[in-house]
């Protein structure tokens, strides 16, 4: 308000002192998308460790400079390829036309089985599938 008040209507910053950035450099910023390259799960602490930077400094190279986000792999229940999915599109249309033919006899000639509790181990936990991609790059999938 004081500056207004004497006469100075500028809205841009002025230059402050204080130690300017060093970090951020072309030179850092490749070293810091290589190391994501080489390991595209590695976390902001050992790029920090290894560049002797500031883990802040780190993220915000990533995120701003370098568009990337971490992402969690998207969980897909099965991996088909296209001959697998012909047939599966085949037995479901098959089935579906036996189903409306004569709707009494598919049901009665149906099968059902009791349930079977199954334990599914997943190694991988949704923390540990977390990489790094760049902001126009597809989720990585997990089957």
């Amino acid at each position: 308000m004081a500056q207004f008040k004497s006469g100075d209507f500028s809205t841009c910053d002025a230059p402050r002192p204080g130690r300017p950035k060093t970090v951020t450099t072309p030179e850092i910023n490749d070293q810091i998308h290589e190391l994501i390259l080489e390991d595209s799960r590695i976390s902001a602490k050992p790029i920090a460790e290894q560049l002797g930077i500031s883990r802040e400094r780190v993220g915000s190279i990533i995120y701003k400079d370098l568009d990337m986000r971490k992402l969690s792999a998207k969980w897909v229940p099965k991996s088909l390829n296209a001959d697998q999915k012909l047939q599966r599109c085949q037995s479901s249309e098959q089935l579906l036309e036996f189903f409306q033919h004569d709707p009494n006899y598919f049901l009665s000639r149906l099968v059902t089985m009791d349930e079977t509790w199954l334990h599914h181990y997943d190694s991988e936990a949704k923390q540990q599938s977390m990489e790094w991609r760049h902001s126009v790059s597809p989720r990585p999938k997990k089957f």
